[in-house]
């Protein structure tokens, strides 16, 4: 069968560029299932792999999308059967194997879950591997022993995709949110989704060459790292606990150790790629007691599979706030 696709294929020079291509089912990779896709996310793995950073995609002509919801075509796996819902993120999909930026997709049954009875593909999307990741770090708080008496959390990068949903499911749980953003216009968006109150960006960017701070949260779920994530690990109360989810300002900071043997802070990392199927199923439940779509929906953008070349430069700039979803039953020919 034919379908469309977002191919990305290598210049001779070593860069990358991106067009919609009609292709055949035979050139889709090996897998025990056939998914027609209906939405995908765009993340920030996936502005990498369009722009040819981050040496995530090793082999070219590459179809990107680590995340996407529909249903099942075909299925060589007794999990599945043909037109049952499902969704995907991680797994090295999108990145090592083809992934969401096509209308079909094959994939190991494995990689899949079955999609909660009261999501749409679309809802699924809204969420997507930012929903699961922002889920996952709640859980590891709350595993933690972070209460919602326990005093204020702080969400850094919370006009993006993670941040926007961390923002929201804190505060249906009850907590206190600070949301940190360098975006002041996202100020009131973020307080209707539940913040208590909105942090500048660069009120914690400038170091104050101290290795302990003012004791200020409980937790925090940290989407940025960087520089950010080192002045934040100074200001985390006793006994408190950071869940290190992105990496946007950064792979390395200034660290300490004081803020661990001092104040028992823990830092804990949240991975979304490689989680066990319990894990999945368990935060898809979750969400569909938690998240509010209707709430989110003005912080959604559209998109078509031709857009998403320039939508992941602004991505990459900081210019998305955010979910960001492709429409693959509207596909330009």
């Amino acid at each position: 069968m034919s379908f469309s696709a977002l191919v990305t294929r290598q210049a001779a020079g070593g860069g990358v560029s991106s067009a919609v291509e009609h292709l055949d089912d035979s050139a889709l990779p090996d897998g025990d299932v056939l998914v027609s896709v209906e939405w995908a996310g765009l993340n920030y793995k996936d502005a990498l792999v369009f722009s040819g950073q981050g040496n995530l995609v090793r082999t070219y002509p590459h179809v990107g999308g680590i995340d996407f919801a529909g249903r099942v075509v075909e299925s060589r796996d007794d999990r599945y059967h043909p037109g049952q819902p499902v969704v995907l993120t991680g797994w090295r999909v999108g990145e090592n194997r083809w992934g969401g930026y096509a209308q079909r997709a094959r994939v190991d049954a494995g990689m899949l879950v079955p999609l909660p009875k009261p999501f749409s593909s679309r809802t699924a999307m809204m969420l997507g591997t930012a929903g699961l990741a922002a889920m996952l770090a709640i859980n590891r708080l709350q595993g933690e022993g972070i209460k919602p008496g326990d005093g204020e959390v702080l969400v850094t990068g919370a006009g993006g995709g993670v941040g926007t949903i961390a923002v929201m499911l804190l505060a249906r749980l009850g907590y206190h949110v600070a949301a940190l953003t360098g975006r002041a216009e996202l100020g009131d968006q973020l307080t209707r989704l539940g913040a208590s109150r909105i942090v500048a960006r660069q009120d914690l960017l400038v170091p104050t060459g101290k290795v302990l701070d003012k004791e200020t949260w409980a937790g925090c779920i940290d989407t940025v790292g960087g520089p950010l994530l080192g002045e934040v690990l100074k200001k985390i109360r006793y006994g408190g606990v950071v869940a290190a989810v992105g990496l946007a300002g950064g792979a390395q900071w200034d660290a300490s150790v004081a803020p661990f043997i001092l104040r028992g802070v823990s830092l804990s990392g949240i991975d979304t790629v490689m989680q066990p199927f319990a894990a999945r199923q368990a935060a898809w439940g979750r969400l569909t007691n938690l998240f509010v779509p209707n709430a989110y929906e003005p912080l959604l953008r559209e998109a078509r599979l031709a857009d998403l070349p320039a939508l992941a430069s602004e991505l990459l700039a900081g210019r998305v706030a955010g979910r960001v979803l492709i429409n693959l039953r509207d596909v330009e020919t």
